[in-house]
């Protein structure tokens, strides 16, 4: 197993948790109904939601194909991907509760 391929399995969990942070951030802004960016953040979250699923079926079929190391690239990038998002969501949910 190359190094890089030990990449794809810390991907693939962390995106898939990532997916059901965005669900469940995106059902309590519902719930709270907070302010002028709700439907703004509910919005991106559903986008990175979908980032953080693709980095994950990436990262999955890095580990089952035989072209790993370009999916695992891709898989990497929609991961940091959706990272950056997620910081940007939470930085707008912040100043929204401030």
């Amino acid at each position: 197993m190359s190094e890089r391929n030990d990449l794809s399995q810390h991907i693939l969990p962390s995106s898939a948790q990532l997916v059901g942070v965005c669900i469940t951030v995106i059902s309590l802004i519902k719930v709270l109904h907070i302010g002028q960016v709700e439907s703004l953040l509910d919005k991106f979250l559903a986008i990175d939601a979908v980032i953080f699923t693709v980095s994950a079926a990436l990262s999955y079929a890095s580990m089952r194909g035989g072209r790993s190391t370009n999916l695992e690239k891709y898989a990497d990038q929609f991961f940091m991907l959706g990272l950056l998002e997620l910081g940007g969501c939470a930085v707008l949910l912040s100043l929204e509760l401030i």
